[in-house]
C-alpha cells in the first residue's frame, strides 16, 4: 500500500504590494491630470532641464504636484531596495513588514537629511543656493522614482530575476543620479564659485559621508 504524503502549499500574499502600486500609478494619473503641462516637462526631464529653470522657485518643494510624486518615489524606492535585498537571499521580497521597515527608515533619512541641509545652509549663508539645490535633487529622484516603478512591478512579480538583471538596472540607477549630480553642478556652477569652500564642506557631510556609513555599515553586517 502506497502512503501518500502531503505537503503544506505555501501562498505569499501579494495584495499588499498590489495595492501599493495601483496607488503610486494612480497617484501618477491624478499628477497628470491636474498639473497636465508641468508633468510633460516633468518627464522629458533627463532630456531637458526647461522644468528646473521653470519651476525653481523654492515654494514649489510643498506643492501638491512635488508632494504626490515624492511619495510615489518613496513607495518605488522601498520596492527597488527591498528587491534588492531579496536577490541577494537577505530577505523575501513578500514581507510586508520588511517594507514598512524600508519605507520608514528611507522617509526618516531623506527628512532628517533636509532638515539638517537647511541648517547647514543658514550657518554658511547660502539659504537660496541649497533650497534651489535640493528641488532640483527632489525633482531628479523624483524622476529616477517614477521610472523605477514598472520596473519594480516587472521584477516583483516574475519570480526568475537574475542577479545579472538587477545589477544592470542598479547601475542604470546610479548612472542617472551621477548624471543629475553633473548637471546640478553645471547649473550652479557660477554660484559656486563664490562659495566653493563652503559648498565642498556640504558636499562632504551631507552628500558623501551618510552613503559611505550606510555602505561600511552594510557590509559589516
Amino acid at each position: 500500500m502506497i502512503g501518500n504524503v502531503l505537503h503544506p502549499r505555501i501562498v505569499e500574499n501579494k495584495d499588499w504590494a498590489t495595492a501599493l502600486f495601483i496607488f503610486a500609478f494612480v497617484l501618477i494619473a491624478i499628477a497628470k491630470s491636474m498639473f497636465e503641462n508641468r508633468f510633460n516637462e516633468f518627464s522629458r526631464l533627463i532630456v531637458s532641464d526647461k522644468y528646473i529653470k521653470v519651476y525653481r522657485d523654492s515654494s514649489q518643494m510643498s506643492s501638491w504636484f512635488t508632494v504626490s510624486l515624492f511619495i510615489v518615489q518613496l513607495i518605488s524606492l522601498s520596492f527597488f531596495i527591498q528587491l534588492i535585498f531579496h536577490t541577494f537571499g537577505i530577505v523575501s521580497k513578500t514581507d510586508w513588514l520588511i517594507y514598512i521597515q524600508i519605507f520608514t527608515f528611507l522617509t526618516f533619512y531623506i527628512l532628517s537629511k533636509y532638515l539638517i541641509e537647511l541648517i547647514i545652509a543658514t550657518a554658511f549663508d547660502i539659504e537660496e543656493f541649497v533650497a534651489q539645490y535640493n528641488l532640483q535633487k527632489v525633482s531628479y529622484r523624483t524622476y529616477i522614482g517614477v521610472f523605477l516603478l514598472p520596473i519594480n512591478c516587472f521584477l516583483f512579480y516574475y519570480e526568475s530575476v537574475s542577479k545579472e538583471l538587477l545589477l544592470v538596472f542598479i547601475t542604470l540607477v546610479l548612472l542617472i543620479n551621477l548624471f543629475t549630480y553633473l548637471i546640478s553642478l553645471k547649473n550652479y556652477q557660477n554660484i559656486l564659485l563664490g562659495k566653493l569652500f563652503y559648498f565642498i564642506l556640504y558636499l562632504c557631510a551631507l552628500e558623501i559621508a551618510p552613503y559611505y556609513f550606510m555602505y561600511y555599515w552594510f557590509t559589516k553586517n
